[in-house]
């Protein structure tokens, strides 16, 4: 699911959940904080699995409407290319315990007919002036290519992006909270403050 992370004078930062129902409903929740006065520069779009992808692609979706931009975006095992086209799925197929490519071949059905669209697809679309990101993904997933080529996509296009691999993880791992992982949640404390503390403008 994708969530915003949302820097607020007084307070470390808010949160604001999105009901990924409404196929608008993150340009809607952007729209909401921009009216509240939130600067872009202060909102952090954060996300899992498929919630991972629409973080991307509400920023194309927003640099397409000539909206501002979020300061940044975390991304945990982000779905970024709904071809099922990466070529972790035939490396990892023995080793995800948590997805399938039928399962995800069924969702896509469900979403879309047009997969390779970039609004449901953002690793096809034109990343250039997207926000910096940081990218979690487990070694063993399906989805270990999605996050590797957005990643490189984003540093190609020039976005400033930082990709963590941790090996012999499944999907979404940095969400059960393991004491193996505490590495990677100082990583995101560390990429919060930088991006949303107030001593940023």
């Amino acid at each position: 699911f994708p969530y915003l992370v949302i820097g607020k004078p007084g307070f470390r930062c808010s949160i604001c959940w999105i009901d990924v129902n409404h196929e608008q409903a993150g340009q809607i929740a952007a729209n909401y904080l921009l009216d509240k006065g939130y600067a872009p520069k202060k909102i952090c779009l954060c996300g899992e699995s498929a919630g991972g992808g629409l973080c991307f692609s509400l920023c194309l979706r927003l640099k397409e409407l000539r909206l501002p931009l979020p300061g940044s975006v975390i991304a945990i095992s982000p779905w970024t290319d709904l071809t099922l086209s990466g070529e972790s799925f035939r490396t990892n197929l023995e080793r995800d315990v948590s997805l399938s490519q039928e399962q995800l071949a069924f969702y896509t059905r469900c979403y879309t007919q047009e997969p390779q669209a970039p609004l449901a697809s953002p690793l096809f679309g034109d990343l250039t002036g997207l926000p910096p990101s940081l990218i979690f993904v487990g070694g063993d997933e399906l989805l270990l290519s999605d996050s590797q080529r957005i990643y490189q996509a984003l540093r190609s296009a020039g976005s400033s992006s930082q990709l963590i691999v941790h090996p012999e993880r499944w999907h979404a791992y940095l969400l059960y909270g393991l004491a193996e992982d505490r590495e990677d949640w100082k990583t995101v404390d560390a990429f919060l403050t930088r991006h949303l503390s107030r001593e940023q403008k």
